[in-house]
């Protein structure tokens, strides 16, 4: 709001008056100034009230105006006239400068067509009604955005099949509420099917508000298209509409996801099965490996937990939600980013503090899950006692122990069988090497593979090996554990204020 005074006089005697200094822009002192505005908003405010036809009237002949001007000239200024229109201010209390004001509405050009006499005082405040952009300057905008959109993505929409926003309305039915499958911070997925064969997928639909989502969308499916892993959903098409905004489209995985099985399984349902976890394991695991080494391009996934693994009906599990994903210029070279994303609970202790983006990043949300599928516990839940809200802080003494653990730590409603503990031990091994800490100290993914399947040990330095590894036993060496400890009860604590996550998309493809 600009703000300009004119030059003020008063016609009466006030050579008893309080004195007041006057100049050319009328220099009242401060505190008189600040009154003088507020009680000024104040009675144009009710005089707004009080006598709508008016109002009305100024606001018809603002708008019939503005359409015979062009934009440049498209502001109001609000007048208020002392004497402007002949009125002397003979009786006026110079304390209550205020008294005496006129309010009114005019455009630029009125404004500078007055011919204010010597004789009149004006304050002029500037209110800008312009809505800052026309709406075929904000057509033009958009067009350009989504042509911008398309050079992007076009090295890969080839390979994709690309979709009218014909076809994904029919195939949701028009976003029926019966078919959302779950909800992110920029997004919404639908279940759907599309085609003659009638192909069961998972719609996944951006935020067309959000300035984010085209950057989110070309970077989602730039990545997604360049995935072809049996443990990772498939990108199979997507679609840009100028109007109704941006659309993936992935194949439809019916088993649903693993937070659902671990977490949300309806009361008298039995449990997931030991031979189940200890296969979602190891296939989320290759999975990663893959991301991490197995294309042109290390990809760092950021997001990796139960929500985001889905079960076929074979129970194979499979990645998905790669909408935080990003690449990085090669395995093990960390690079720092400006904004923390993912979910409270696997983000790894140089992320949440620091920032610092690596394949270590994933590792650890790995490790989290894994204590999942071993626990079945969560890894943040304010209903536990003090002291086992965090599951990384609550396991980590027992991991110390490795397979002497398995039965403080074995989900309750599984068995502890012989028959599968040397897979249980390997799988809380394996935990406790990806949570490690510190991020130079934690192995990368074929390691912890290695782990799991109880392979031969890979090759590794004196000083990794050193770092997680000692007798049977997984130990964190990290000089500053204690430290690391109490920024992850800070970061516990701001878990638990109510926000419970950073900016994060949970998809339950196949809930």
């Amino acid at each position: 709001m600009g703000l300009s005074q004119g030059p003020c006089t008063d016609s009466r005697d006030l050579s008893n008056a309080p004195t007041l200094v006057v100049d050319h822009y009328c220099d009242y002192n401060k505190l008189k100034f600040r009154t003088f505005l507020r009680k000024m908003f104040w009675e144009f405010g009710l005089a707004c009230v009080a006598n709508p036809s008016r109002r009305r009237r100024s606001s018809e002949r603002s708008s019939a105006y503005g359409k015979k001007t062009n934009l440049e000239h498209n502001k109001a200024w609000l007048l208020a006239e002392s004497g402007g229109c002949g009125a002397e201010l003979t009786n006026a209390d110079p304390q209550s400068v205020h008294s005496s004001f006129r309010f009114s509405f005019c455009s630029q050009v009125e404004l500078e067509s007055l011919n204010m006499s010597s004789s009149s005082a004006a304050t002029v405040l500037m209110v800008n009604l312009d809505n800052g952009m026309s709406e075929s300057r904000a057509r033009e905008m958009k067009w350009r955005r989504m042509e911008s959109l398309e050079k992007s993505i076009s090295p890969v929409a080839h390979s994709l099949i690309r979709f009218s926003y014909g076809e994904i309305m029919s195939a949701t039915r028009n976003f029926s509420k019966g078919r959302v499958l779950g909800r992110g911070a920029l997004s919404c997925v639908f279940r759907g099917r599309v085609g003659i064969l009638r192909t069961a997928v998972a719609i996944k639909r951006l935020d067309k508000e959000s300035k984010e989502s085209a950057k989110a969308f070309c970077r989602e499916l730039m990545i997604a298209s360049s995935l072809h892993s049996s443990n990772v959903v498939p990108l199979l098409g997507f679609c840009i509409d100028p109007e109704e905004g941006l659309f993936l489209v992935y194949k439809y995985v019916s088993g649903g996801s693993l937070e659902r099985h671990l977490h949300g399984r309806k009361k008298g349902s039995s449990p997931l099965l030991w031979p189940v976890r200890y296969k979602v394991a190891i296939g989320i695991a290759e999975a990663v490996a893959y991301l991490h080494s197995g294309t042109e391009r290390c990809v760092v996934h950021r997001d990796i937990k139960p929500s985001n693994i889905l079960l076929s009906s074979r129970k194979i599990p499979k990645l998905c939600d790669f909408g935080l994903a990003t690449w990085t210029s090669a395995p093990s070279l960390p690079f720092l980013c400006k904004t923390v994303k993912g979910t409270f609970g696997y983000l790894a202790p140089e992320y949440f503090q620091h920032g610092k983006v690596s394949d270590k990043t994933d590792v650890y949300a790995f490790g989290v899950v894994l204590l999942e599928l071993i626990t079945g516990r969560k890894p943040i839940e304010a209903r536990r006692s003090s002291g086992e809200e965090n599951l990384v802080l609550w396991a980590k003494p027992f991991l110390q122990k490795g397979k002497g653990a398995i039965e403080e730590l074995l989900d309750p409603q599984l068995k502890c069988s012989l028959k599968f503990s040397n897979q249980m031990g390997r799988m809380i091994e394996a935990a406790a090497a990806c949570v490690t800490n510190e991020e130079s100290r934690r192995p990368g993914i074929h390691e912890i593979i290695a782990i799991l399947k109880g392979e031969e040990e890979p090759l590794l330095s004196k000083r990794k090996k050193s770092s997680f590894l000692g007798n049977g036993c997984v130990i964190d060496c990290y000089s500053q554990l204690q430290q690391t400890n109490n920024e992850m009860k800070s970061h516990l604590a701001l878990a638990m204020s109510g926000v419970a996550e950073f900016e994060d998309d949970d998809y339950l493809y196949g809930r």
